[in-house]
């Protein structure tokens, strides 16, 4: 018989079907699983896999008395209670990396889309104001690639590769992170530093207490009128409330945002500015991420159920 693993976290059955092949899967469907399954059902629950923003804290846990393993869909776990997890000898896996190539392409693509004003662009197009002749404010030229300075705040995998794709657009690469690195980038010494020395900021960190809020009122300032930020890591990291200010006064330039304090709701403000190009945190959503990413989920589960450490634990 095959193990059974609680599915806590909702996700299109599509992505489960080849954990499933191995696994017999108990969905809860985002819903508490109390509310779906009986105590005794949830009392054999050995393991579970959830999306690693969704919220798992200890008094989810104290319903799953079995539970050895939190397992996470993709490479983020901000939203596991990891002391509750520890405090009942709990492991935790995620996906590291596994989404990386399409996260960083997605942050490059928002940088472009943001600075050479696209969305304005394919307006003018379809309204009919190119064949028209009718001038538009917000086709100016803008500043190109050649020289612009990047900085990237976090220089993870994530970071990395966000940083190689747009050096090849001959731009000066810059970032900040909690660690200096064996990379061809230049290191400011703060996010500070970093705001005031880019032109684009470019956010690829982890959410935790040290990254809440980091991007707010006072980094904005730095980032400066002909600035842009573009945050494709996790929502909490911008204070939404400070950016919201800051584009409509014309603090910063511009935004590119895969990402939200409170998904699947980006703040009604943000979509009335012709400068912000938005995504619905779609980042790691290519099939050979997805595949990746089941890879490390099918891995970690098979290496649990084998009384093995997790492939890929959370360290």
């Amino acid at each position: 018989m095959p193990e059974k693993v609680l599915i806590y976290s909702r996700f299109p059955k599509a992505l489960m079907a080849r954990i499933g092949q191995r696994f017999d899967l108990m969905d809860a469907a985002g819903r508490p699983p109390a509310e779906v399954f009986t105590a005794e059902q949830l009392s054999g629950v050995r393991a579970l896999i959830t999306a690693g923003g969704t919220p798992l804290g200890a008094a989810v846990l104290d319903s799953l008395p079995s539970l050895r393993a939190i397992v996470c869909y993709g490479t983020g776990y901000d939203g596991v209670d990891l002391a509750a997890a520890a405090k009942r000898k709990i492991a935790v896996g995620h996906s590291p990396a596994a989404n990386a190539a399409a996260v960083a392409d997605l942050a490059v693509t928002l940088m472009l889309a943001v600075t050479r004003r696209l969305l304005p662009a394919d307006e003018f197009v379809r309204s009919g104001s190119w064949s028209a002749s009718k001038p538009s404010p917000l086709l100016r030229p803008q500043p190109g690639n050649p020289g612009r300075r990047v900085g990237i705040y976090g220089m993870g995998e994530i970071g990395r590769k966000i940083a190689a794709r747009v050096a090849a657009f001959e731009t000066e690469v810059g970032y900040f992170s909690r660690s200096r690195h064996d990379v061809p980038y230049q290191y400011l010494p703060s996010l500070e530093a970093l705001a005031e020395w880019c032109s684009v900021l470019m956010i690829a960190v982890r959410a935790s207490a040290d990254t809440h809020h980091a991007v707010d009122a006072n980094i904005l300032r730095r980032l400066g009128k002909d600035g842009y930020v573009v945050n494709i890591s996790r929502g909490s990291v911008i204070d939404e409330p400070a950016l919201v200010a800051a584009l409509s006064d014309n603090t910063i330039a511009g935004a590119g945002l895969d990402v939200f304090e409170k998904e699947p709701h980006a703040p009604d403000a943000l979509t009335a500015f012709p400068n912000v190009v938005l995504t619905p945190h779609v980042g790691g959503h290519t099939i050979e991420s997805h595949i990746a990413m089941q890879d490390c989920v099918i891995a970690n589960l098979e290496a649990f159920f084998a009384g093995k450490p997790l492939v890929y634990p959370v360290k």
